[in-house]
């Protein structure tokens, strides 16, 4: 059985259709990048899986237990940790974590062992006595996780924990996450940073305009982007004409014209997987074709190439 399985999950604001039929499974102990454009659903999803929305219809279940019929068994096993946290002006970090420690029924003894635990995981120790509002945006994060770990949960549901980040602050974070995964953890995180993702996650899931396009292990994902190689090529002028010329080439599988906010517009050739051209026969064509070549670029497996591969309808 499924630790997080959603069957059908539809949610509409009015006419707007935030989720469209959401079918996804995801195993104990997996830890699933759930990925998308903005606007795509994944808030929407992580918010109806942390029983703070009703779905329009369709079912959610977490650990066995159905969202909206079954929500004071579900919420005792999750910890949803939003974008953004807050907390009352000159809170400590430990009156926070007692506070929280309270709310799940933790008292004694056993909530002084909770709090040190958590302040040790995510090596929060030394900032206990610290006031939250002071601390820095990546140890807010932190203290978030801390604070959902206190009543030790199986399923952590995470939106845009990297958010708003510096560099260092990522790095610990993906690291904090990495250990909740070897201590067994069921955790499904929602990012925009997509190679960190491909990092820390053993799945992924891939959702646009509210439906689920890809669902599955990464490294099946990376083979199946990685069937055909993708040239970028940019030409200085007669975009059309070059990737006619392009896709036309015994080898190409498609060549697709990508637009470009202040640039000029780039032609994406897609090779054939059965029997690719040779990469260094395509500036060869155009230049003898009479267009002038300004970049090509052969561009790398990896998570972000399936993304928008994927996005882009150019992988079946």
């Amino acid at each position: 059985m499924p630790m997080i399985e959603t069957i059908n999950l539809t949610k509409k604001y009015g006419d707007l259709i935030a989720l469209n039929n959401l079918n996804l499974q995801i195993d104990e102990g997996a830890c699933c990048g759930f990925i998308g454009p903005n606007g795509a659903g994944k808030t929407t999803t992580i918010k109806i899986l942390a029983t703070l929305l009703k779905p329009t219809w369709g079912e959610a279940r977490i650990d066995g237990k159905t969202v909206g019929y079954q929500n004071p068994l579900i919420r005792p096993v999750i910890g949803f940790v939003p974008d953004f946290m807050g907390a009352y002006d000159d809170m400590l970090v430990n009156e926070y974590l007692q506070f929280f420690a309270a709310c799940y029924g933790i008292h004694g003894d056993k909530r002084e062992r909770a709090i040190r635990d958590v302040l040790d995981l995510t090596d929060l120790n030394y900032k206990a006595d610290a006031e939250v509002n002071g601390l820095s945006r990546g140890m807010q994060q932190r203290l978030s996780v801390a604070r959902v770990l206190l009543h030790d949960p199986k399923v952590l549901l995470m939106d845009e924990p990297a958010s708003g980040l510096d560099p260092r602050a990522r790095i610990e974070m993906r690291e904090l996450l990495k250990e909740l995964r070897r201590m067994g953890k069921t955790i499904i995180i929602s990012s925009h940073i997509l190679h960190e993702l491909a990092d820390i996650c053993n799945m992924v899931a891939i959702i646009e305009r509210g439906e689920l396009i890809y669902a599955g292990a990464v490294r099946d994902i990376m083979q199946k982007v990685g069937s055909g190689t993708v040239v970028q090529i940019a030409v200085e002028d007669r975009h059309a004409e070059a990737a006619a010329l392009l896709g036309a080439v015994k080898g190409v599988a498609k060549a697709i014209i990508v637009e470009r906010d202040g640039l000029k517009p780039r032609i994406d050739v897609v090779l054939d997987a059965a029997a690719p051209v040779a990469v260094s026969d395509l500036p060869a064509r155009l230049i003898t074709a009479g267009f002038r070549l300004v970049s090509m670029i052969e561009e790398p497996i990896n998570l972000e190439t399936a993304f928008m591969r994927l996005t882009k309808g150019m992988v079946a």
